[in-house]
C-alpha cells in the first residue's frame, strides 16, 4: 500500500493555494452548484454576480428564473441551474429559516445538492472533515494508484479508508490545484512532478516509452 501522507506532502508542494471565491455556506453551495462543466472563473464570476444582486437566500428565493438565467447566462446549461439555485434558496429559507444546516444528512435534502456540493458545504465553510470528490481528485487519486475505481461514488468510498481525518478538510483544494497545474487531464507534466517515482501511471507510461523505443 502506498504512504499516503508522504506521498500527498509532495502534492501539496506543488499545489497553488487555492482561491476561494466564498466561505459563506450558502454561497459555497450555491457556487458547486454552478460548477458542473464549467470553468472556475466562469463559475467564480457568476456566482459574484449573483451575491452581489441578491446577497443572500431570503433575495435569491425571490429572484425570476429569466433573471438569473440571463446572470449566469455562461455556466454550463444555465436554463436547468437558474431554476435549481433558486429552489435551493427557497428550500432554505423556508427548511431552515435561511441557514444553510451543517450536516451531510440534512444537506442532501436539498434539490440540486448531490454528494460532491454536499462535501465541499461541510469542508470550506463548516471545517468538517469530509472528502468532496471531483473529476481532478478521482482522476489524481486513481493515476497514482491510491484506489483503483470507476467513479466518484467508489473514489470516497475508498479515500475514507485511506485518508486521515486530519487531511480531508484541506484535500479537495490541494488536488484541484494540483490538478490545474500538474496532473492535467491532457499532457500531465510528469517531468516536474514531485509524485511520479510512486505514480502508477507514470510507471506504466515509462515502461510504454521504452517498449516504443525498442520497436
Amino acid at each position: 500500500m502506498k504512504d499516503f501522507v508522504s506521498i500527498y506532502k509532495k502534492i501539496k508542494m506543488q499545489a497553488p493555494e487555492h482561491h476561494f471565491e466564498f466561505r459563506d455556506p450558502f454561497w459555497v453551495l450555491i457556487t458547486t452548484i454552478l460548477s458542473q462543466r464549467t470553468k472556475d472563473n466562469v463559475t467564480d464570476a457568476s456566482a459574484r454576480a449573483l451575491y452581489n444582486r441578491y446577497h443572500d437566500a431570503a433575495g435569491l428565493a425571490m429572484a425570476k428564473p429569466e433573471d438569473v438565467k440571463k446572470i449566469i447566462k455562461n455556466v454550463g446549461f444555465s436554463n436547468v441551474k437558474s431554476k435549481r439555485v433558486i429552489d435551493a434558496a427557497k428550500y432554505i429559507l423556508k427548511n431552515y429559516n435561511g441557514n444553510v444546516p451543517d450536516t451531510y444528512e440534512e444537506l442532501m435534502k436539498i434539490k440540486g445538492v448531490g454528494t460532491k456540493t454536499a462535501n465541499i458545504v461541510l469542508t470550506q465553510s463548516f471545517n468538517k472533515p469530509a472528502i468532496p470528490v471531483d473529476t481532478h481528485v478521482h482522476r489524481i487519486v486513481n493515476r497514482i494508484g491510491f484506489v483503483n475505481t470507476r467513479t466518484p461514488e467508489e473514489t470516497e468510498t475508498e479515500l475514507k479508508k485511506i485518508i486521515p481525518l486530519e487531511y480531508q478538510i484541506e484535500f479537495n483544494p490541494v488536488l484541484v490545484e494540483f490538478g490545474k497545474n500538474i496532473c492535467k487531464p491532457v499532457s500531465p507534466k510528469c517531468d516536474i512532478c514531485l509524485v511520479r517515482d510512486c505514480c502508477d501511471y507514470y510507471s506504466r507510461k515509462s515502461i510504454n516509452n521504452v517498449k516504443a523505443n525498442k520497436a
